[in-house]
Order: C-alpha cells, then structure tokens, then sequence
C-alpha cells in the first residue's frame, strides 16, 4: 500500500494527478484496506463477458454533433443531463455519450461493462495490481492506463 501512496503523490507532485483525484483515491485507497483478496475480487470481475459499453467524445456543439449520430447512424437520444451538457445516443443501450467540454474533438474515456459490478470490490482488485480507481462522475469508476488514458469500469 506504501508503495500505492508514494505513486499518487509522485503522480501529483508532476502535475499529473489533480489534488482532486489524489484526496477520491487515498479516500478509495482507505477504503478498499479491509477488501477481499486478489482471488476472491477476480472471481466476482467477468472479463471474459465483458464488452465495451460506451465511448464518451468531448464536443464543440451538441446539437450539431447529436444531428450527426442521428443521421449517420440511426441512433436515438437514450438519456440526457441537460444540467452537465450530456446527450447519450445509441439503440436500445448507450453507445456513444457526448459531453459538451474542452478540449473538444477528442476522447474524454471509453467505458467497459462488466457483468456483476461491484465498485468496492471491483475498486480492490485494480488497487492490488497497482491501478488508482478514481470515482466517477456518474456511474462506476475511473482507472487511467500507462497513457493517461481513462477507462471507466461500470455495470454491463
């Protein structure tokens, strides 16, 4: 766990880590100190029947960006947070999330949908391989690959 901690500041004192991230993921870290061993977190975590559940693209105009997925690919308006700028777009399920924030034109983080998600649970055995799960700001949780790249793990 020392070792947990001693990366989150490095990564904070480089710039990498908002002072935000690092309080939800010692907050997570504390948490997660009585959490089932890396066996016991691995059987309840189906990778095997996991999928990818949405991609979320940051966007310049959404209204223009939502025509575009209508037209383009028959998707319909799933759910939207008006209050946080958010349309999700796809058939019967979420497949493409579009948030209206900067910078635009990119990727603000893929989702990957588990079978029997458990975020405390879930949260130990990215910990215990040496992954900061962040919280999210809706549903599961935020790990960041060697890139920086966030993958959000939610409910399949």
């Amino acid at each position: 766990m020392e070792a947990i901690i001693s990366g989150l500041v490095s990564r904070f004192e480089k710039g990498s880590l908002s002072r935000r991230d690092l309080v939800q993921s010692l907050a997570l870290l504390a948490a997660g100190a009585g959490v089932p061993t890396i066996a016991a977190a691995q059987a309840n975590i189906d990778f095997k029947n996991a999928g990818i559940d949405h991609v979320s693209i940051r966007v310049a105009d959404l209204d223009r960006s939502t025509s575009f997925y209508q037209k383009m690919f028959g998707f319909t308006v799933v759910s939207q947070d008006k209050a946080q700028h958010i349309v999700r777009l796809g058939n019967s399920k979420v497949l493409v999330s579009l948030n209206d924030s900067k910078p635009t034109g990119t990727i603000d983080h893929f989702s990957i949908g588990v079978p029997r998600f458990d975020a405390k649970t879930d949260a130990g055995y990215f910990t215990q391989r040496g992954a900061m799960p962040l919280q999210g700001d809706y549903a599961g949780f935020h790990v960041k690959d060697p890139d920086g790249v966030n993958v959000q793990i939610s409910q399949r």
